[in-house]
């Protein structure tokens, strides 16, 4: 399901992209008062600006949704991450105890290493 939203997100940002690209810009209004600007419109000189501007329109609200089913999809896969609980090592308890109450100082032993 993820791999479905991520392709048609990025599907959608391609295409906003292209869409955007391929739109005539403000300026471009200056060349066609002087009569260059209708011949270069792909869908004649008043009809492109609607038809682009709402299919841009459709792929934006496509991203839109995507990025927040994008957004859904990830926490729920976060949280559904289940903790391993391994069991626990039983701890040897050392039987050789030296009684350390009734010793003086100089007759305590050093600590054994253990590995």
């Amino acid at each position: 399901m993820y791999q479905l939203v991520m392709f048609i997100h990025i599907f959608a940002a391609v295409c906003i992209v292209a869409v955007v690209l391929v739109q005539q810009g403000k300026g471009a209004t200056m060349g066609a008062a002087f009569g260059s600007g209708a011949s270069q419109t792909v869908f004649g000189s008043r009809g492109s600006g609607s038809f682009l501007f709402k299919i841009t329109m459709g792929f934006i609200a496509v991203f839109f949704g995507t990025s927040l089913a994008l957004n859904y999809l990830s926490i729920n896969a976060y949280q559904q991450v289940k903790v391993i609980t391994l069991p626990a090592v039983p701890v040897q308890q050392n039987t050789n105890t030296i009684d350390t109450n009734t010793m003086t100082p100089g007759q305590i032993p050093a600590p054994p290493i253990t590995p």
